[in-house]
């Protein structure tokens, strides 16, 4: 990779450790002996998101889990539930909205901790293994549907899920869809593909449809981006978990900034929160730890699915 410039490489730092209490090193679970033979697996933490009062909350994909951590880096169990849930978003002020491998688009409301079925299936077929999602303003829901997908089989999937319940298909052909953001304008979506090792770039037309996708960033190692978010201006931050890295690029692709793990290599995604939502919070998964860095710029603020005029239901379009 040639670069004009070398990048910024800075440090995050160990916000808070999954408490040992919350381990289990001793369990197995399906998803563990799918994505990590061998290897222990005590917990997997991903999707984390942010309330309006400062908490964020992650996942922990092998064992059903969501998790609480207050400003001050305090864990609780929101919810548990026979599920393997990985991105979120708040769906509304009540209610997260989880990306679950397993079950499809499910619904944890936070004080009970109850999890529902929003959206289980499309025409009655099962999701390949969603992943990760996004709402715009308009609140069109945006989702990555990954499930084992990768160069050998390239049919990953992204979909647009409507206000009025309509779904779209917007991709078939992706290597391994992961981690969806969008531009400070929404006219770009930008999405993670995993085994491809690349970022592309998904232009949203008027009339829906899409357009001249591209590759606009290419890494390297053993394991592609994962999760994205993109700042005030317009930069786009991808987690590498391959390389315990989060690149931060600009609007050429070029990375302007490194920020490394110091905690093990899995770093699965990112959100910003903090004062200003100026801070960077990452999840390093294999350490089951959540980082953070100070950037220069804020985080956009990320779009409820509050529009969405009710839950679509079991089969979905």
């Amino acid at each position: 990779m040639f670069l004009p410039h070398p990048p910024a490489l800075r440090d995050a730092e160990v916000f808070t450790r999954l408490p040992d209490s919350f381990r289990r090193p001793d369990s197995r679970s399906s998803w563990g002996e799918a994505n990590r033979p061998g290897q222990v697996t005590d917990s997997f933490l991903e999707g984390p998101v942010f309330d309006a009062a400062g908490n964020l909350y992650v996942t922990d994909i092998p064992f059903g889990r969501i998790f609480r951590v207050d400003a001050s880096g305090a864990w609780s169990l929101v919810a548990e539930y026979d599920g393997e849930p990985n991105g979120m978003k708040f769906l509304n002020e009540r209610e997260l909205l989880i990306a679950d491998y397993r079950n499809g688009l499910m619904a944890c409301e936070l004080a009970s901790g109850a999890v529902r079925p929003y959206l289980e299936r499309r025409n009655s077929e099962r999701f390949k293994g969603i992943n990760d999602l996004v709402f715009d303003t308009r609140g069109n829901l945006y989702f990555s549907d990954q499930g084992q997908t990768g160069l050998h089989d390239p049919t990953g999937r992204l979909y647009r899920l409507r206000p009025d319940g309509r779904l779209d298909l917007l991709l078939s052909n992706v290597p391994s869809p992961n981690g969806v953001a969008l531009s400070p304008d929404e006219r770009v979506l930008y999405l993670g593909v995993t085994r491809g090792n690349a970022v592309w770039r998904v232009p949203l037309l008027e009339d829906g449809s899409v357009s001249k996708v591209s590759a606009f960033f290419t890494s390297y190692g053993p394991s592609g981006p994962d999760g994205l978010a993109v700042d005030a201006l317009g930069r786009v931050i991808v987690a590498n978990p391959g390389l315990g890295y989060a690149w931060v690029l600009n609007a050429r692709a070029e990375p302007v900034e490194v920020i490394r793990s110091p905690a093990g290599a899995s770093l699965t995604n990112v959100a910003f929160g903090g004062p200003e939502r100026k801070t960077l919070y990452c999840t390093e998964s294999v350490s089951g730890s959540v980082l953070r860095v100070a950037m220069s710029a804020p985080g956009l603020p990320l779009a409820r699915g509050s529009q969405m005029l009710a839950s679509p239901g079991g089969d979905g379009a």
